[in-house]
């Protein structure tokens, strides 16, 4: 065969490949208009939680968007405020609001281990030290360390002595969901992509699945002492800033912050710190839903802690007959009723309430939803 025919043939090959390529996410195009969020319709006259992004980057490092167009899409979104967390940013930034929402300093260090968030931050970091020394000097400095995608295959937490010491865990990561589905490229990068040019929201929860090895981590860490279990935007600007806040977001409940933010930036950044670290934030995929009126009942302390023979019930949001479930990993037993859980061992457990959303074609699937921090279990007896 001739040079110029075999360039030919392949060239017609391709051009083949790429129609049928474009045919495929069009169909997931098409099909991602009939997908309406959120799926649980919101509560008439409930009063709103504060709500706000964790683990955002401007383009002080790696991420599309100015502070300024950050606090836009977060106030198209909804959001009362940002924490932002750009790459081994160590310069000291006051809080501020920014078209009504509270920017917050972190900063994402990226140490010989992995990378580590940190927030709450009392005295200036060094930028050395910090890298080389990861969550001793967050400590130091008087700061809350989580470890950012853990679990993650590309850049996952590499020391165990640092996880033992870190507060907090990403249990879930917007951008270790973007890379899994990456690595399936027919089963979900094109749908996920299609979705998105139809439905942006559609596009965004398409790439959502659960994480059993971050859950198993999350919870033999939490065996040694209580943890923060958080949910990441690790938000860049691919999808669109707003896109992904009106995807999840972590939510205030009353019993984390008992009043509205305050309108001094200092203040409200002090309180948002201390509701991040206490323990009672929810992480919630708000596209499913508003979490108003969720709770997780029983004999628990400040520290989310209890023991075994303990009670705890899931209070839920109201919610049609099916459309919700409770999911429990760890020492607890879900009971028959489908809301109480029963602590049958030492050890950790974690408690999810789980949503049937829309699914990549035309059915549903589970999701999912509202995701508190997890439980220590101790034993039976024991004085906490």
């Amino acid at each position: 065969m001739k040079p110029l025919a075999l360039v030919g043939k392949l060239l017609r090959a391709l051009a083949g490949l790429v129609l049928l390529l474009l045919g495929f996410t069009g169909f997931f195009t098409c099909a991602s208009t009939f997908a309406e969020y959120p799926v649980l319709p919101p509560q008439e006259g409930a009063p709103a939680w504060p709500r706000g992004a964790f683990h955002v980057h401007t383009t002080r490092s790696d991420g599309q968007g100015t502070v300024e167009e950050v606090a836009s899409a977060a106030r198209a979104a909804g959001l009362q405020f940002v924490l932002l967390t750009d790459h081994n940013d160590f310069a000291p930034r006051e809080p501020v609001f920014v078209q009504g929402v509270l920017m917050v300093q972190g900063v994402e260090i990226s140490t010989p281990h992995g990378h580590l968030v940190a927030f709450g931050i009392q005295t200036p970091l060094d930028g050395p030290r910090a890298r080389q020394e990861g969550v001793s000097a967050v400590e130091a400095a008087g700061g809350i360390s989580v470890l950012a995608h853990p679990i993650q295959k590309k850049n996952p937490w590499r020391d165990p002595e640092g996880a033992r010491r870190a507060q907090g865990f990403e249990l879930y990561s917007a951008d270790t969901f973007w890379r899994d589905t990456v690595r399936s490229p027919f089963s979900r990068l094109l749908p996920a992509v299609g979705a998105y040019f139809g439905n942006p929201l559609h596009g965004v929860m398409t790439m959502v699945s659960p994480q059993p090895a971050s859950t198993k981590r999350l919870l033999e860490l939490t065996r040694e002492r209580p943890r923060l279990a958080f949910c990441a935007h690790d938000a860049h600007g691919y999808p669109r800033y707003e896109d992904v806040f009106r995807s999840l977001a972590l939510y205030l409940p009353p019993n984390a912050l008992p009043e509205p933010l305050a309108q001094e930036p200092r203040a409200a950044a002090a309180q948002v710190h201390r509701a991040l670290s206490g323990g009672q934030a929810l992480c919630v995929f708000r596209a499913l839903g508003e979490p108003t009126g969720f709770a997780l009942e029983g004999p628990l302390t400040e520290q989310r802690e209890a023991r075994v023979g303990d009670i705890l019930t899931v209070r839920l949001p109201p919610h049609p007959p099916g459309s919700v479930r409770v999911e429990v990993w760890g020492a607890g037993r879900l009971r028959p009723d489908g809301i109480t859980v029963e602590l049958v061992e030492e050890g950790a457990v974690q408690v999810e309430v789980w949503v049937l959303a829309p699914g990549r074609l035309f059915g549903s699937e589970w999701k999912p939803w509202i995701v508190p921090s997890p439980v220590r279990v101790l034993p039976r007896g024991s004085g906490i």
